[in-house]
């Protein structure tokens, strides 16, 4: 167990030192909390690019209490130089997963401000899991590390976070594309509002296996998937048999970052085949239409985030279709078992 993680759960920010202070997060942070993902992304290295409109939208969700889910850390000045969120989404199959994020600017990295929100976080996930969590379910409190964190990294492993898995963010330009070949019996059509939930139960059906997967209920499918404002549907693919929704590839576009990078991108966010429908070429194909979609629409490239140790073979998979790996990052995790009885 952390030594960050005191017997009492209720308290708030504490050992920060001196100028600063904690208060709760709310929405009108987010445009100091963009600029500040922007510093650090000089020094963090993960590719991500979030603007105040991309913050906004995660912190304004049904299932996120913003001035309970998240802490800012300003100066004197009323400046915010930190800030951290602990998000839970419901539900969970082995456990119930909380998505711990945020970010010290580079300025004051070295006093101890990312120790007290690490120690926040904690507690915070705690209460999330005794108030959310399924019974009987332990809790895990994720957060994403990238290589050049690697003082996050010391944090995470003085505090009891252990890594958990690689993922790699795959990427392909959009030329020398695969052939659109779709097996006998199986149509390739565009995503349409009509079958939105028929996706969300394949979806649901697809990942049961799946290391961290949580059954997505409509509220927290539309809340985390097809009613974010990057969701292109037109750009997103179904394969269809016998009429009924067998696989899907969901497509985003983050226009924070192509006006960071300059370069379009389709963003290939779910991928799923139905298990009985497996093994005969579906999610190749929905690929390869998800990416002449992308192509046709002017499209520069498109990317995706795998894990590596992904039992269907997702991996293998992605790059026969000419992605490649362009960085990688750890997710660690801290578990907090069960509550007694």
């Amino acid at each position: 167990m952390s030594d960050l993680l005191p017997a009492d759960v209720t308290g708030d920010v504490t050992g920060l030192p001196e100028g600063l202070t904690a208060r709760p997060l709310t929405l009108d942070d987010a445009p100091a909390a963009a600029e500040l993902l922007e510093a650090a992304e000089a020094v963090d290295d993960t590719g991500e690019h979030e603007d105040a409109a991309d913050l906004t939208e995660w912190w304004d969700r049904e299932l996120v209490e913003l001035p309970r889910d998240g802490r800012a850390v300003v100066d004197a000045d009323g400046r915010l130089v930190a800030w951290a969120t602990s998000i839970a989404p419901r539900g969970g199959r082995d456990a119930f997963r909380i998505w711990t994020e945020g970010r010290v600017h580079p300025h004051v990295r070295g006093r101890g401000v990312g120790r007290a929100l690490l120690a926040w976080q904690l507690r915070r996930g705690a209460e999330q899991h005794a108030e959310f969590g399924p019974p009987g379910l332990p809790a895990r409190l994720v957060t994403s590390v990238w290589p050049a964190m690697t003082s996050l990294e010391s944090m995470l492993r003085r505090a009891g976070f252990e890594v958990e898995r690689l993922f790699a963010s795959m990427e392909r330009p959009l030329t020398g594309l695969p052939a659109v070949a779709p097996p006998a019996g199986v149509d390739l059509v565009p995503f349409t509002w009509d079958r939105d939930d028929e996706v969300r139960r394949a979806h649901n059906a697809s990942f049961t296996e799946h290391h961290g997967s949580t059954e997505r209920d409509e509220q927290a499918w539309r809340n985390w998937f097809t009613g974010r404002q990057a969701f292109r549907p037109d750009l997103s693919v179904l394969a269809l048999t016998d009429g009924a929704v067998a696989g899907y590839v969901l497509t985003y576009e983050y226009e924070a970052d192509t006006r960071a990078t300059g370069i379009r991108t389709a963003h290939f966010g779910q991928i799923g085949v139905l298990p009985p429908a497996r093994g005969r070429g579906v999610a190749s194909a929905t690929i390869a239409a998800a990416l002449a979609a992308a192509q046709e629409a002017g499209y520069a490239q498109a990317a995706l985030d795998v894990d590596t140790e992904n039992t269907t073979g997702a991996f293998a998979l992605y790059e026969r279709v000419g992605f490649r790996v362009a960085r990688t990052h750890h997710a660690w995790a801290y578990l907090v078992p069960p509550a007694a009885g």
